[in-house]
């Protein structure tokens, strides 16, 4: 029977692994990334987990005359800190589907 004790200890190597990756998504949740625009005019302040936690726009940008350029800004600023959001996640999340074939990921 010793086939089963090798399925044991995969068991056990899955559920450490596991437990790896429940920390590491917290510590995600827990990550400010900051993404700018217009050199910094504005900014926004994402979590890891990609919500949106502030965004600060600095007054010399706010011009009345062209709430366009002031939405491409934001917007920006948005996707710059999103794509570091994912780019961080693949770094923290990326060691654990190294080397395992698992769909979606």
């Amino acid at each position: 029977m010793r086939g089963m004790g090798n399925m044991q200890n995969m068991m056990k190597q899955m559920q450490k692994m596991q437990k790896k990756m429940a920390e590491a998504q917290e510590q995600l949740g827990e990550e400010r990334i900051e993404g700018t625009a217009g050199g910094g005019m504005v900014s926004v302040i994402v979590s890891g987990h990609k919500e949106v936690l502030e965004v600060n726009i600095k007054e010399e940008v706010v011009d009345p005359e062209d709430i366009e350029m002031l939405q491409d800004l934001v917007l920006a600023a948005t996707n710059d800190a999103l794509k570091k959001a994912d780019e961080l996640t693949n770094q923290k999340m990326g060691q654990f589907t190294k080397g395992m074939n698992l769909p979606g990921f």
